[in-house]
């Protein structure tokens, strides 16, 4: 196992109901900004509940954080809160939205002229305001951990820090019940993929996190589905939301090694395309599993059995099926495993990798051995 430093210090208050506690959770002298997206918490009762919440507090709002939030719209709230100075964010939303209030707490501090510069050149984050967040589509991780995603023009960019990291977040799996099965779908499989980057990779003996990412996995596996043969089914969606919250918050990747390489073609998919991010993931891991198999044959073969309880046949015929169940698994969630699904084909694959070159991801991978030449290969391998 490798030598890690771990640390998670946000407040999770899970369950149904749990929106509430907000109350608490927010000091009462704050001057709070929530955050949105499209409005969907307004027909769904999230918003009620989040303003009865807040009914002591002073805070104003922001509507229209788009999935992969745009810099532009960020910085219409940012400027609200200069404006009006505000000094805690509350998000309510999914993946995207917590995302963006990441880069909007960040960005309200930033002593630099560009706070563009936190994404495009890395520039340190030295402040940020506190941040919490209501979880409204679990997929992404990010309601737990320091990491961000956004995008400006063509350009899907990261970014990270301890600072950004929600000092709280409610997850209330019942306000999940209103999401549409693409929404669930995607969630499932961003979720799963989160894991397989972390898990699919070269032992290195970390037992503990291999039985806990392999058991996310199964679970995901076996509730994912269920989420559509039995949508309101309230212990299916808690299983399927701390699973997904579990999958990103550091402690399956502690001491082991991360690839991200599937995540980093994806970025260029959605950047370029528009496509949603699961199904970026859901087209490119497949492929990456058969470009690198020989790289992570060990691991491929774990996978086989502990995940798939895939024991008989060769080397090639184990990994090979493993592949397939995985494609199977997403197929069955409802997204797509080649990119001619997305109606992309050999046309788009220079321009895919141009912009990954564009972006310095030119060394991915665990063992950072991914050239442009291979994740071409990769690419090609999903058309």
């Amino acid at each position: 196992m490798l030598n890690f430093s771990f640390q998670n210090t946000t407040h999770i208050h899970f369950g149904e109901g749990q929106i509430q506690a907000i109350a608490k959770a927010i000091p009462l002298d704050a001057k709070v900004l929530v955050t949105y997206g499209g409005g969907s918490i307004k027909s769904n009762g999230v918003y009620d509940q989040v303003a009865k919440a807040l009914k002591e507090h002073t805070w104003q709002e922001f509507s229209g954080i788009e999935p992969n939030p745009q810099y532009d719209t960020l910085m219409k709230a940012v400027q609200q809160i200069k404006e009006n100075e505000l000094d805690y964010v509350l998000a309510v939303g999914g993946g995207s939205v917590v995302d963006g209030s990441k880069f909007i707490v960040a960005a309200a501090q930033f002593e630099g002229e560009d706070p563009w510069d936190i994404l495009a050149k890395g520039s340190k984050v030295k402040a940020a305001l506190p941040l919490g967040c209501v979880l409204t589509l679990p997929a992404t991780g990010s309601e737990s951990n320091t990491g961000a995603v956004v995008t400006r023009d063509r350009n899907k960019l990261a970014f990270g820090s301890p600072l950004v990291r929600p000092l709280f977040a409610v997850l209330d799996p019942a306000v999940t019940l209103s999401l549409s099965e693409r929404q669930v779908g995607n969630g499932v499989v961003d979720a799963f993929v989160h894991v397989m980057e972390q898990y699919l990779t070269y032992p290195v003996n970390g037992r503990v996190q291999d039985r806990f990412a392999e058991g996310l996995l199964q679970t995901l596996i076996e509730e994912g589905p269920k989420a559509f043969s039995d949508p309101d089914d309230l212990d299916v969606r808690a299983n399927i939301m701390w699973a997904a919250t579990q999958a990103l918050n550091g402690l399956i990747g502690a001491g082991v090694p991360q690839d991200w390489g599937t995540h980093m073609i994806g970025h260029e998919l959605t950047g370029l395309f528009g496509i949603d991010h699961a199904r970026t993931l859901s087209i490119i891991l497949p492929a990456m599993m058969k470009v690198r198999r020989e790289q992570k044959e060990a691991k491929l073969l774990q996978y086989a059995e502990r995940v798939w309880n895939i024991t008989q046949g060769s080397v090639d015929e184990r990994i090979d099926e493993a592949i397939q169940q995985t494609e199977n698994f997403f197929s069955r969630m409802g997204l797509p495993v080649r990119l001619r699904e997305v109606e992309l084909g050999e046309e788009n694959v220079a321009e895919i990798i141009e912009q990954l070159t564009n972006h310095g991801m030119i060394k991915l991978g665990e063992k950072r051995d991914v050239t442009p030449e291979i994740s071409e290969l990769v690419v090609r391998t999903a058309l």
